[in-house]
């Protein structure tokens, strides 16, 4: 599975995850007695008017909370709600509603909050032991939306679960939840029934957007409510659980000029017809050995940027020695482990990641959590991304009948590639696009901003568009906000690109 956290480093071993889960079921054992005090229910939520780090009460009405979706094992999903900050009806009650989740092993949908397209930002400054500051995004999608995130599956973020069994989920188990999740929670907002709804998100999380789509079309086909307005959805740099999304790397490298010709048309001979992650054939074997070494020398989530660290693993400190001066430097390994309880490697200040790095200490410090509600007990420590450690079973095997079903009664569809993402290539993307065989209705072109191309776009009869981001990474928004929003802001809206 491709990882979205866009790490590349292989997967643990399946008896060292299996041992991690073992260890997590131990530590959560331990704190099952505060998880007494922490309430249950299906509608607990606060308005949140001011954060810790924001300067000043926040420009944007905030709701967090939880919603339970397994009370076998009292399994509690947790939300941010950020209201549309579009002035048209009564706090925006007519704007477009959109549903967004995080892909990755179990990240957490504060990334699409506070990196990608929500309404805060961190202030990318070196860190120094105290609060991490904040800063108001004025590209977030909040300015034409309301923006429901939710922290999905459960271990994400501040979602949990009282007993251990409720962690084991997987594709099908965790879109059933969110399922389960948007009923209680507009039965509980019944004032956002009537907005037009849709269902985001990127990566592999992607993989589940249209089949919890078909979902959420099949309630409003039976006629079981509460009713959602239900009008399409969107994915960015989407798995589709296919051959394509890994294999597309290939070709999308040598466009890019990191692998050579002839390297090129050796994997082309030979690993016709493979399994490019484990390829039966032995020339085709050695030559993707090679074709991996070539890619680990760029920073396959935009390949433009140095490698930067990303997740939480044990800094293992080293020392080389630095050609310009012969001074030692310190430089860190990042080490994949699936333990918690340790504070992620800290990469150098001017990467991307950074931001990864100070939301570890805004959202495990105390005046964050008591900001939001965290229960108490529930999550000893928050992780962006969790690293295998907890179950999870990757049982939607494609994700293309779905988007077929979904267009082909009507439903809006945008699929939207970072055009230097090497991860999930937008050349893997445009050919499932086409594999749906529908007419095109609006032909290739280039779509524009301030007067300057900003991505290519293409739209079909079937009501799905697809386009390019211009140097974006593999979560489009993080890298390109400002071409994001608008390419998000003129679709929703019904404009063209």
């Amino acid at each position: 599975m491709m990882r979205t956290t866009t790490t590349t480093w292989p997967r643990l071993l399946c008896s060292c995850r299996f041992l991690l889960f073992i260890l997590v079921v131990t530590a959560f054992s331990q704190h099952q007695q505060h998880l007494a005090f922490a309430s249950s229910g299906s509608g607990s939520r606060r308005v949140v008017t001011s954060l810790p780090g924001f300067d000043g009460p926040l420009p944007f009405h905030l709701e967090t909370g939880y919603v339970e979706v397994d009370e076998d094992n009292g399994t509690e999903l947790f939300y941010y709600f950020v209201e549309s900050e579009s002035e048209s009806g009564s706090g925006g009650a007519d704007a477009p509603f959109l549903l967004w989740f995080t892909g990755g092993d179990r990240c957490s949908v504060f990334s699409g909050l506070a990196y990608e397209i929500g309404p805060i930002r961190f202030v990318l400054e070196p860190y120094n032991g105290s609060l991490p500051r904040l800063r108001y995004n004025p590209n977030s999608w909040s300015k034409v939306s309301h923006i429901l995130f939710v922290d999905s599956p459960v271990g994400a973020g501040f979602s949990f679960s009282r007993q251990p069994k409720g962690y084991e989920v997987g594709d099908a188990s965790a879109s059933l939840q969110l399922h389960e999740f948007l009923i209680k929670w507009f039965r509980n907002h019944p004032k956002y029934l009537a907005s037009p709804f849709y269902i985001g998100a990127d990566s592999y999380a992607g993989k589940l957007v249209p089949f919890l789509a078909q979902m959420v079309s099949e309630d409003i086909e039976a006629g079981r409510g509460p009713l959602l307005n239900l009008k399409g959805y969107l994915v960015g740099n989407p798995i589709t659980g296919e051959s394509v999304d890994v294999n597309s790397r290939v070709p999308c490298a040598h466009g890019f000029g990191i692998i050579s010709d002839q390297l090129y048309e050796t994997i082309l001979r030979h690993c016709q017809g493979e399994d490019y992650t484990n390829p039966a054939n032995a020339l085709c074997t050695q030559a993707l050995g090679i074709f991996n070494n070539l890619i680990s020398e760029v920073q396959q989530a935009q390949i433009l940027l140095d490698t930067c660290v990303y997740a939480s693993p044990v800094p293992k400190p080293n020392s080389r020695t630095d050609g310009s001066d012969g001074r030692k430097i310190l430089i860190m390994e990042e080490i994949r482990v699936g333990q918690l309880n340790h504070p992620p490697a800290r990469p150098p200040f001017g990467c991307i990641t950074y931001g990864y790095y100070l939301s570890y200490f805004w959202a495990n410090d105390r005046r964050t959590r008591d900001a939001l509600g965290i229960k108490k007990g529930s999550v000893d420590e928050w992780v962006r991304c969790h690293d295998g450690d907890l179950p999870y079973s990757n049982d939607l095997q494609s994700s293309i009948k779905y988007h077929r079903n979904l267009t082909s009664r009507g439903y809006r569809a945008l699929v939207y590639s970072g055009d230097h993402d090497l991860l999930v290539p937008h050349l893997g993307t445009q050919a499932w696009v086409r594999s749906l065989n529908f007419p095109v209705a609006d032909d290739w072109r280039a779509w524009h901003l301030d007067g300057q191309s900003a991505g290519f776009t293409i739209s079909y009869s079937n009501n799905m568009t697809f386009a390019t981001i211009k140097g974006g990474g593999h979560t489009a928004p993080e890298y390109e906000p400002e071409r994001c929003f608008a390419m998000f802001s003129r679709w929703i809206l019904n404009r063209p690109l």
